[in-house]
């Protein structure tokens, strides 16, 4: 059973957990207890379902997780004031027709939380994934994942309920998700945008649409990202035919709604960039001035030099290598990739032998197996070819 392709059981668990959750974390029980007895309540779902299976799983479960509660707290004495307000609290039962998703989805980006944290407890108490299947898409061991999401648990417990994360965290914690790609046995790109749909139909946000847009134009390319032999295809060099229009058609959709709003973010910004790249049919087409003038609005947003970064490129492939270079002697040596777009711009400026080592030593600090090959294959072609000039830009894919 692939990832796209869940069971009927595990696709009917991984919509309504969370709601059941989120249902029990409002009335009142703490985050850790009422996990145990969400869980508790699916082992019963497992065994029983099969044969016996209910009309409505929500209530289902709310009940049987609702009632451990309320025996779990019996039983603990120590505890007799939480006892007595569970009890106190009428039983949810069919007539339950809140959802608590998105509070659910809030309280995991608890501003207590580091931003690793808050993406392990999101996936697990939202997504619905098992720690084994978060533990292997971040490829660590399950027992050092299952202690980080306990860690995650017992800090929102402390901190209280009263702070949950706001919109900006909430959106931050789902591009980290997104950003993970495809690991072990998770596709964490479609998960993250599983979580953001979720949440746009919930928040009338024109930041939520944007970064909605920006997941599925970036999800779009990812087809003709990575060539046959596993190795990166810089943006380029991408066989555009592999492109998935319809997500594309969506993508840029969801994006003039949000833009028509007015109230412009930094992942509309982005969105705006991504939608630029999709909507040219080669690379020598994209409207880089465009493209510009939304780097622009970007970085008069955020102000990262990772942004400025980028658009030293789009100001290079408007004005210019030269001016390019001229413009990135104003971002800090230590963002990530600046050798690299060093090494491009030395290129596109008939300075191969500058841009050979500068590839080289990009490729030595690169973060990732896949960008290092691509980086030492760019310095191998300008070996191969003394003074070729290549199109291969060292930005995105």
């Amino acid at each position: 059973m692939t990832p796209e392709q869940p069971a009927p059981l595990e696709a009917a668990v991984r919509d309504v957990a969370p709601q059941v959750l989120g249902i029990l974390v409002r009335r009142g029980a703490d985050f850790a207890a009422a996990e145990d007895a969400v869980q508790e309540a699916l082992v019963e779902a497992v065994r029983r379902w099969p044969d016996d299976p209910p009309d409505d799983p929500k209530p289902w479960l709310v009940t049987v997780a609702w009632r451990k509660l309320v025996d779990d707290a019996r039983r603990d004495r120590a505890r007799r004031n939480r006892e007595v307000r569970l009890e106190e609290q009428p039983e949810p039962g069919p007539a339950e027709e809140h959802d608590d998703t998105l509070l659910l989805l809030f309280l995991c980006c608890h501003p207590a939380l580091t931003p690793s944290s808050a993406v392990a407890l999101t996936l697990r108490a939202v997504g619905g994934l098992t720690t084994r299947q978060i533990a292997d898409a971040y490829l660590v061991p399950e027992s050092t994942m299952g202690q980080r999401i306990s860690r995650a648990k017992r800090t929102v417990k402390e901190a209280g309920v009263g702070e949950p994360g706001d919109l900006r965290r909430v959106l931050t914690v789902l591009y980290l998700v997104f950003n993970e790609g495809y690991s072990g046995d998770v596709d964490l790109s479609a998960e993250a945008i599983r979580l953001t749909r979720m949440l746009r139909r919930a928040s009338d946000e024109p930041e939520v649409d944007g970064l909605l847009a920006l997941m599925l134009l970036h999800h779009a390319r990812r087809a003709a990202r990575w060539s046959a032999d596993g190795s990166l295809v810089a943006l380029p060099e991408q066989d555009r035919s592999r492109w998935d229009t319809a997500l594309i058609t969506e993508g840029v959709d969801v994006l003039q709604g949000a833009l028509a709003r007015d109230r412009i973010g930094e992942y509309q910004c982005q969105a705006a960039i991504a939608a630029l790249h999709c909507d040219a049919p080669s690379a020598d087409e994209t409207d880089w001035p465009q493209v510009l003038e939304w780097y622009d609005e970007l970085l008069r947003l955020t102000g990262s030099p990772v942004v400025a970064l980028n658009r030293v490129v789009a100001l290079a492939e408007v004005d210019g290598p030269l001016v390019g270079l001229r413009a990135l002697d104003a971002v800090p040596a230590q963002v990530p990739r600046r050798t690299a777009v060093a090494a491009w711009l030395h290129e596109q400026a008939g300075d191969t032998a500058t841009a050979r080592t500068l590839y080289v030593e990009a490729a030595a600090a690169a973060g990732n197996l896949a960008e290092r090959d691509h980086l030492t294959r760019q310095a191998a072609r300008l070996g191969a070819a003394d003074g070729s000039r290549g199109r291969d830009q060292p930005g995105e894919a």
